[in-house]
């Protein structure tokens, strides 16, 4: 394989975690840096492993002109978007590799990343293909009359699922962002909420079409691992993970591998049937649309056990570590699949089949946030004046918070400080080393006020007691 210079277009430990890749791969890099992030470890770690002229300041990690500026000024060869920021958006990625100085994108093909990311057209692949997704629409609906159709099915579904107090959502299709979008609580209400929603789409959107969907409150979120060649027929996956920790805000905090774990707890379903088959249908799509890296299928899955599609990510997630702590590859320990994801980006043929990919243990992840649990989980905003933790071999923590300084949290980004990810033999052990690696942590800091530091912590602590119980 030719050696490449990877320009990583993204930040903290994400962009340290692609260097230390690029760099056991024999790749040169180029990283980059806003003015705020000055005193991030990413930008630190960059002088340590590539020395300064590998790396850039730029004004936002937002900006393609810059970025390709400075992949031009650096002679980058491939592109690296981590996750966030450019990742899913495949006007970029078609830029990357379409410009007059083409380069590679590495994440899926840029089609792909259009055709998946549209979510419409994601849930009719996925029926065309006998693969459950939420039910509803998977179209724009203009008739009224289909429209309370489609209501009446849905509310019917619900009480066969038991729900008691059914709703449904009815959203501008044209909308975005939260924006046109209200909940139905029964069908004496539909007309009008359908009716207003319709003509708010109008106003707004130029476009009066409605999605008509079910709303589903109980449930676990479980994701399917796949990793593809670049060829787009091959295609292995590294097992499956729960994500039903998370704020009210429905973003994650925990994240455990595998998804259930019918060896040592009791469901009301069979649950190794659900990883089977959500395994199965993610396989599926990705077999049927030539899926071409490394990927996340999305799964809702209902008290009842029924597994239901809600989006594909088409690129590397937070959690991918999760997955690669439980997996092994011909027997043998140490997967990452930030490698397997740039190398296979860049033409390496992936050398393993599903029946050299094999599974052991237990592993959990843990995201470390400034934030205030207390109240809704609000953005905390300071300087962490001790971030230090107890190493053990069963633990890995990424982060990008140096332990050795200072450090102020810059407010233009998230307040993501660390993940902490945790194995064990079983599901026992991980929890309990989970305890051991929480407490472990020292986390100090005020902020302009003088008052003390707030993180999720004692939320982290709390939850683990109940890992993929359902």
């Amino acid at each position: 394989m030719n050696k490449h210079k990877v320009l990583i277009a993204n930040r903290g430990e994400i962009a340290i975690r692609i260097m230390e890749a690029c760099r056991d791969l024999g790749h040169d890099f180029v990283a980059v840096h806003t003015v705020e992030d000055e005193a991030s470890g990413h930008v630190e770690t960059a002088r340590r492993l590539g020395g300064e002229e590998c790396l850039y300041r730029i004004s936002s990690y937002n900006d393609a002109g810059e970025l390709f500026s400075v992949a031009d000024a650096s002679g980058a060869t491939a592109v690296h978007p981590g996750y966030g920021f450019f990742s899913e958006n495949y006007r970029f990625a078609r830029r990357v590799v379409q410009r007059e100085r083409p380069m590679v994108f590495i994440g899926p093909s840029w089609w792909v990343i259009r055709d998946l990311g549209d979510k419409i057209n994601t849930k009719r692949l996925a029926r065309s293909l006998n693969v459950p997704t939420v039910p509803g629409s998977d179209r724009a609906i203009y008739d009224e009359l289909e429209a309370e159709e489609i209501a009446e099915s849905l509310f019917a579904f619900q009480e066969s699922q038991g729900i008691s107090c059914p709703v449904v959502l009815v959203k501008a299709s044209a909308g975005g962002g939260g924006m046109g979008i209200d909940e139905v609580p029964d069908m004496d209400r539909f007309r009008q909420i359908y009716r207003r929603i319709r003509n708010y789409s109008l106003r707004q959107f130029n476009d009066e079409g409605v999605l008509i969907e079910q709303r589903i409150f109980d449930f676990n979120h479980l994701e399917v691992q796949l990793v593809s060649e670049r060829s787009g027929k091959r295609h292995v996956t590294f097992g499956t993970r729960n994500c039903s920790v998370q704020s009210p805000g429905r973003q994650k905090r925990i994240e455990t591998a595998p998804g259930f774990y019918p060896s040592g707890i009791t469901y009301a379903f069979d649950a190794q049937k659900v990883i089977d088959d959500i395994t199965a249908y993610s396989l599926r799509m990705a077999e049927a649309i030539n899926y071409d890296n490394v990927g996340t299928w999305e799964w809702i899955v209902t008290p009842k056990g029924d597994p239901f599609l809600m989006e594909v990510n088409t690129r590397i997630q937070v959690e991918n570590g999760v997955s690669a702590a439980i997996a092994r590859i011909k027997g043998k320990n140490g997967v990452n699949l930030l490698r397997e994801q740039i190398r296979l980006a860049l033409g390496e043929p992936m050398g393993y089949t599903q029946s050299d990919v094999s599974f052991e243990g237990v592993s959990i992840e843990y995201r470390i946030i400034a934030e205030d649990t207390a109240n809704r989980f609000q953005p905390w905003a300071g300087k962490i004046e001790t971030f230090d933790y107890k190493d053990a071999p069963w633990l890995t923590m990424h982060s990008h918070v140096p332990t050795d300084r200072a450090y102020q949290i810059p407010t233009e980004y998230d307040p993501n400080l660390a993940l902490a990810i945790v194995w064990g033999k079983d599901l026992e052990e991980a929890k309990a080393r989970g305890v051991v690696a929480l407490d472990g942590i020292t986390l100090e800091g005020r902020d302009a006020s003088g008052l003390e530091l707030k993180s999720n912590l004692d939320f982290l602590r709390e939850k683990n007691t109940a890992l993929l119980k359902f």
